[in-house]
């Protein structure tokens, strides 16, 4: 099981539409980065760390995000992967996490005003 804010979960279809798009950016960017760590789906686990960008306001907030994508994604890894590909698996899951927490800042800062955390919480 993954693990995001409860309030994830609790998105209809449409509302989760409007806020996540899978794997990387919005906009043609993102259609080069694909959704799957050789073959492994982690489509679920980039929803959840869109989400986490979506409703975050300070930098804690897009650290735990970062955080928990990379959690999310050793998670389908461990319970989804055969031995032998494991590894590579868990290595490829370590670039994505280095991506967005190297190359995050503007997705998670676009259209938000302030580096202070304004009081909401994400769970």
């Amino acid at each position: 099981m993954l693990y995001a804010p409860e309030a994830y979960w609790l998105l209809s279809p449409a509302a989760k539409a409007e806020i996540v798009n899978g794997c990387g950016t919005a906009g043609w960017k993102g259609k080069l980065v694909p959704g799957h760590l050789l073959w492994l789906s982690i489509k679920e686990a980039c929803d959840i760390h869109d989400y986490m960008y979506y409703v975050g306001t300070c930098l804690a907030d897009k650290e735990e995000g970062d955080r928990v994508f990379l959690n999310n994604m050793l998670r389908i890894v461990e319970s989804e992967s055969v031995w032998f590909l494991k590894r590579r698996r868990r290595h490829m899951a370590m670039d994505y996490y280095g991506a967005v927490r190297d190359f995050g800042g503007p997705a998670f800062w676009a259209d938000k005003n302030t580096n202070e955390c304004i009081g909401l919480a994400l769970a």
